[in-house]
């Protein structure tokens, strides 16, 4: 049964098209994985087909009675709300029913006996409703996806606006797996989840019934939990059965299968017009050049998709520094409470350190208070000598209305325009995505932006925080590449133990040193 129908979908924004002509239908039941490179509109497919942005044509059908739950990157909490109100609120139309419930008992008192029995009824319809929907567990069942996604260590009864953007989502997809919708709509889900609470959501959508689209790039995490790819690329949208593995080993056979026949049919058209122009002015083989130019001007000319920008990163190295980056003494991290229990940490020149650990136990906070920028509860931290630093932060300022152009132009004023925009050409961003606004750009555009301020900058010491957060894989790849080769020090935040694994010296577990329950 199919749940949603996309039919001859047409989107632009100006005069960059993101698709042209797309159709797709969700069948009931279907894990799919929406895969693509950034910029190339998924995101912007979700917006379409939850009616949050309307398309310039085409058509969106779901099914009836469908309920889809969408986790969206960009969704705002409102102050006032805690951690378990947003939670709870996957529960609204129950909570609704019960304040129904609890009005019919209210009228009983007061009711003739003819209006009793329809009261009657009506409540133990309801009551038979709550009790099939398990309302009367709610508690139990919020506590188990809290603790599943790390959320109780936050405190259920926090206000939501006082938490990072990566715990807000966190909190809004444990809402969506209560909601438990006929389809899911996630939106790179693994962002901020650690390798536990990933491992968790993997199982969970394993075994999940109902059908759900990804669009991730964490390749291990959808081989695992897709049976359908569909690949998104120069405004097409292709389907493929079978996991990722599946899909790249048919796309490559297709891609191979339709180059040969490019080169085969270039051959034949170059001899087609060598012949035309050699014999059209002759008499005796007129007919013959004009036989040869119909078949010419009938063929189905093949066309190979313009290949996509590859981002090349390579961080310059800065002048070299002390033997240590930096010594921590007795070092307290946290705000109004500790994070960690007294530090005794340093970082010697050259080394290479990953940071893991769940979320909110103090990764982030941690450089933060290294580079000063969050100050310590206790202790101190001397930073060593002659220190370039390349900070990058988990994420970027919100509603940037800059351009791209513009954002790197007031890190390098003496750079000339075509300098910026080759900066931004290496980091794989395209013209169109050069002259656009920052905010407009997908979550993984943006990335390649902050990273192009930090690899034109010399610098000796490299602190990111989550940089694959959503890169697609070629980025993925030449990150990694870039981090191998730079002689400087590196102290990586990073989920992903297939990306830093053979790029650090050492890992650093900071379950080990954190007061937070884990």
């Amino acid at each position: 049964m199919s749940i949603l129908n996309v039919e001859h979908l047409s989107h632009g924004f100006g005069d960059r098209a993101i698709f042209q002509d797309v159709s797709f239908r969700l069948l009931k039941g279907e894990h799919i994985g929406l895969i693509g490179a950034n910029g190339e509109g998924k995101s912007t497919f979700f917006n379409i087909v939850t009616g949050k942005l309307p398309p310039d044509a085409g058509k969106i059908e779901w099914a009836k009675g469908v309920r889809a739950g969408y986790l969206d990157q960009h969704t705002v909490l409102e102050k006032g709300m805690t951690v378990e109100d947003v939670l709870k609120s996957a529960f609204s139309d129950l909570f609704e029913l019960e304040e129904k419930m609890n009005d019919i008992c209210t009228k009983l008192g007061e009711a003739s006996s003819e209006e009793m029995d329809k009261l009657m009824e009506e409540l133990g319809t309801i009551q038979d409703t709550l009790t099939l929907h398990d309302f009367y567990v709610i508690d139990a069942k919020v506590e188990e996806v809290a603790r599943a996604l790390g959320l109780l260590e936050l405190g259920l009864k926090r206000d939501v606006t006082d938490l990072s953007g990566g715990q807000r989502t966190r909190i809004l997809l444990g809402k969506l797996l209560l909601q438990k919708p006929d389809i899911l709509l996630l939106d790179e889900p693994t962002n901020y989840l650690d390798e536990h609470h990933i491992n968790w959501l993997k199982r969970y959508l394993t075994e999940y019934e109902n059908a759900f689209i990804l669009i991730s790039h964490d390749i291990p995490f959808l081989d695992d939990v897709v049976n359908i790819i569909y690949h998104m690329e120069n405004q097409k949208l292709d389907r493929y059965v079978g996991n990722y593995k599946d899909f790249q080993r048919i796309h490559e056979a297709k891609k191979a299968q339709l180059e040969a026949a490019y080169k085969k049919q270039q051959q034949e058209i170059n001899q087609l017009k060598d012949f035309v122009a050699r014999n059209k002015a002759r008499v005796s083989t007129r007919n013959m050049a004009m036989s040869r130019q119909k078949k010419l001007d009938k063929m189905n000319v093949i066309e190979l998709a313009a290949q996509k920008p590859k981002p090349e990163f390579h961080f310059k190295t800065g002048r070299t520094p002390g033997k240590y980056i930096f010594e921590a003494k007795d070092f307290v991290i946290g705000y109004e409470e500790p994070l960690s229990q007294p530090l005794n940490l340093s970082l010697e020149r050259g080394h290479k350190v990953a940071l893991t650990g769940a979320n909110g136990i103090g990764k982030t906070t941690l450089i933060k208070s290294i580079l000063g920028l969050v100050p310590p509860l206790k202790g101190t931290c001397e930073l060593g000598e002659n220190i370039s630093v390349g900070y990058f932060e988990q994420e970027g300022k919100k509603e940037n209305s800059s351009t791209c152009i513009e954002e790197i132009w007031q890190e390098f004023p003496s750079f000339s325009q075509y300098e910026v925009r080759s900066a931004l050409a290496k980091c794989g961003l395209t013209t169109k995505h050069i002259e656009s606004q920052v905010r407009v750009l997908s979550g993984g555009e943006q990335a390649k932006v902050r990273l192009c301020k930090i690899i034109n900058r010399e610098t000796n010491v490299l602190f990111l925080d989550e940089p694959t957060n959503h890169l697609d894989a070629d980025a993925k790849e030449a990150l990694k590449a870039a981090l191998k080769e730079y002689r400087g020090t590196l102290l990586l935040i990073c989920h992903e133990p297939e990306f830093y694994q053979d790029v650090v010296h050492e890992v650093w577990d900071c379950t080990k040193w954190t007061t937070k329950l884990v």
